[in-house]
């Protein structure tokens, strides 16, 4: 009998179905001659510091920490799966193992912490597919490989988890006791923050520049000059040209073809649906992950916009059952051509995600309106990328007018293509995407060179642009291509992050409290700035990342030994501790945390801060303090928070309901009053309100 072992129980369902183990057991399926159970994602991960000594305080004289030999644990909340797959593994009537976990690094991962946690010696085979639909599973078992075949990529896989472990724990560790703040630090994140304050440095720092053109108009066009700094040049030009005419030197026709669009890999899925729809990375990855679940598209973790040259009848198919459904793009006179998806060579791990044979069948009014969206949007792409291309032909005409050359471009559409079906699409939508600002162009009247008009003369000023900030969708473009000059063209993984990885660190950074949402932008924190500029350039570098993929792909090729470069890991972070004992007075004061003033004392007139345990004077010899657990208002049952504290102190009194009476047991509305005496402690009062009765306490 064989043990089936999938990733999530979604996909082991799927998998279930398909080779018939239909008996439903507590936390497996059975039957057909097969066990199929699962692992609820990272079931066992690496140990965290604290199992390697008494590391569970952070002091500067334990780093770094470099484990001699490595532990990975399993978390409260997965230990009965665990238990559930280390009994299936160890049966004896189970002769041996099927991975079927996601096709790539981190899913080989996965399975080989469980397998070696559980101390399993069974023999296995590894499943390698990237639909869900029955045909792929079915034909992935048919061509089923020996599991040690991947022992290269799972060792690419454990030295990036132990390379990240280290380098994550000691950086995180002696930036934190440096600096006396919670820092955390990544390979990852690090350089992304970098990329959001290098921009908010860049807008903030940008010095707006003006600029000058000349525009000539009539009979039916408007050409303009080149830029002008001076305006005094611009407006002398402006001049010479009242009255004048504008003779056209030079007319350039040129008829131009624009491609139709790739497929969808998992980051231009995620960068469109920000654009459109306003999701997060995270939001589109949870919806195509359920929509991949219940079998409507293909795996989403993929970093690939083609599709494998078998791949093409099936696809073709799709293009036109889809084509036939979908409510945009009815009526369209369409004849797929895949010929420009299919690629094999440019397929790794996973192909490009589209629709699957099912989503052509389905409902998609019973889906919820998120996962409808994200459908329709890998849909509309489909049918985009099996479009014609889209024909047009543009004139750029040259004019000479007072001794000055202005130019005029126009374009004219000869052939829609594949734009017919964008169009559709976006006119679809609820909220329309704006229309991108781009160089105006338009229709050009009939011109010949020689031809001569009467024009008007216009002056038109003009400002520099500052950079604009990161949006999900231009940082997730960002986190591609950094570093990208530095990595090999084998390299498995280009830029910052992974596509399945991208969309986590981007909301580490808000938890962590370093970047923040406002509406769609990303904007760096004080907290984010300041911490990148305490570390060093090998931190905040995509370089690092860089380095690393490429040593990565030649392990999992077999190429790299996988010893020496966890030596290269550990001799990086003791240098990193052997260069930073002592910060600066004026940087370890970027992450003092800030006083927060709620009033004046009414003692000496200097500022009162919110602090932890109380309200409390900032004068040097005054002990004035609102205490936050003071008897007064406990045994009222009250709270005396920041904004009661700050109407004490400006007015001298503040509105409290629902005050309780240890006398009577019910409850009253009142106002408290501020009777400082200038003693130890400070007193308050009870003014009930005019007409004021206790109520029962309810």
């Amino acid at each position: 009998m064989q043990l089936v072992i999938a990733e999530k129980p979604s996909v082991a369902m799927s998998i279930a179905a398909v080779l018939g183990a239909d008996n439903r057991k507590d936390g497996y399926m059975e039957g057909a001659g097969y066990l199929v159970s699962w692992c609820v994602g990272h079931l066992a991960e690496l140990a965290d510091a604290s199992h390697y000594g008494d590391y569970k305080k952070w002091r500067y004289e334990d780093l770094p920490i470099l484990p001699d030999i490595w532990e990975t644990v399993i978390s409260p909340d997965k230990k009965e799966q665990f238990e559930t797959l280390k009994a299936l593994m160890h049966r004896e009537d189970i002769t041996e193992l099927i991975c079927a976990t996601d096709a790539g690094r981190e899913g080989e991962l996965i399975f080989r912490f469980v397998y070696e946690k559980a101390e399993c010696e069974k023999p296995f085979f590894r499943l390698w597919i990237s639909s869900m639909e029955e045909t792929a599973i079915k034909e992935g078992f048919a061509a089923l490989m020996d599991g040690h075949d991947f022992d290269p990529l799972y060792q690419s896989a454990l030295c990036r988890a132990k390379a990240d472990w280290l380098i994550g724990i000691n950086a995180t560790r002696l930036f934190s006791v440096l600096y006396n703040h919670t820092l955390n630090v990544g390979r990852v994140q690090t350089p992304t923050l970098s990329l959001l304050v290098k921009r908010d440095n860049a807008i903030k720092n940008f010095q707006k520049e003006t600029y000058y053109k000349v525009q000539i108009q009539g009979e039916g066009l408007q050409a303009e000059s080149p830029s002008f700094a001076d305006k005094a040049e611009a407006e002398k030009l402006l001049a010479a040209c009242k009255g004048k005419e504008a003779l056209c030197t030079s007319l350039v026709k040129e008829e131009k073809t624009e491609k139709p669009p790739k497929l969808f890999d998992l980051t231009t899925l995620q960068r469109e649906a920000n654009r459109l729809y306003g999701y997060t990375a995270k939001q589109t990855l949870d919806y195509t992950q359920s929509l991949y679940e219940k079998k409507l598209c293909t795996y989403p973790r993929t970093d690939s916009q083609f599709l494998t040259d078998d791949m093409r009848p099936v696809v073709e198919q799709l293009a036109v059952n889809l084509s036939g459904t979908l409510p945009f793009a009815k009526g369209v006179n369409f004849s797929p051509d895949c010929s420009r998806m299919i690629n094999s060579s440019k397929v790794t791990d996973h192909h490009a995600i589209i629709p699957t044979a099912e989503a052509a069948k389905t409902d998609l009014a019973a889906l919820p309106e998120s996962e409808r969206n994200i459908l329709l949007l890998i849909s509309a792409k489909l049918l985009c990328a099996a479009g014609s291309p889209c024909r047009f032909e543009t004139v750029t005409a040259s004019f000479s007018c007072a001794g000055a050359e202005f130019t005029a471009k126009g374009k004219t559409v000869l052939d829609t293509g594949f734009k017919e079906l964008e169009r559709r699409f976006r006119d679809s939508l609820k909220d329309k995407e704006p229309e991108e600002k781009t160089e105006q162009e338009s229709t050009l009247p009939e011109l010949a060179e020689g031809q001569a008009f009467s024009v008007t003369p216009k002056l038109t000023e003009h400002d520099t642009k500052p950079p604009v900030p990161y949006t999900e969708d231009t940082l997730l473009s960002a986190m591609e291509r950094a570093g990208r000059e530095d990595i090999t063209e084998e390299a498995e993984r280009k830029g910052l992050g992974t596509p399945a990885t991208r969309a986590a660190v981007i909301e580490k950074l808000v938890q962590a409290g370093f970047i923040e949402r406002k509406k769609k932008q990303l904007i760096p924190t004080k907290d984010g700035k300041n911490l990148i500029s305490i570390l060093p350039e090998i931190l905040v570098s995509p370089l690092l990342t860089a380095e690393w993929e490429n040593e990565l792909t030649r392990i999992a090729r077999g190429e790299a030994d996988p010893r020496q470069f966890m030596q290269g890991i550990e001799a990086m972070a003791k240098a990193l501790i052997e260069d930073h004992t002592e910060p600066t007075e004026e940087s370890r004061a970027l992450f003092v945390p800030e006083k927060k003033e709620i009033g004046k004392c009414p003692r000496c007139g200097s500022p009162v801060y919110k602090g932890k345990k109380s309200f409390y004077c900032g004068g040097k010899d005054c002990q004035f303090a609102m205490w936050k657990n003071d008897r007064f208002f406990e045994s009222k049952k009250a709270t005396l928070t920041a904004k009661a504290a700050a109407s004490l102190l400006s007015k001298g009194r503040v509105s409290m309901k629902g005050l309780y009476s240890e006398k009577t047991g019910k409850t009253y509305d009142a106002d408290v009053l501020l009777a400082d005496t200038g003693e130890k402690y400070v007193n308050y009062k009870i003014e009930l309100k005019q007409g004021g009765k206790q109520k029962a306490k309810k």
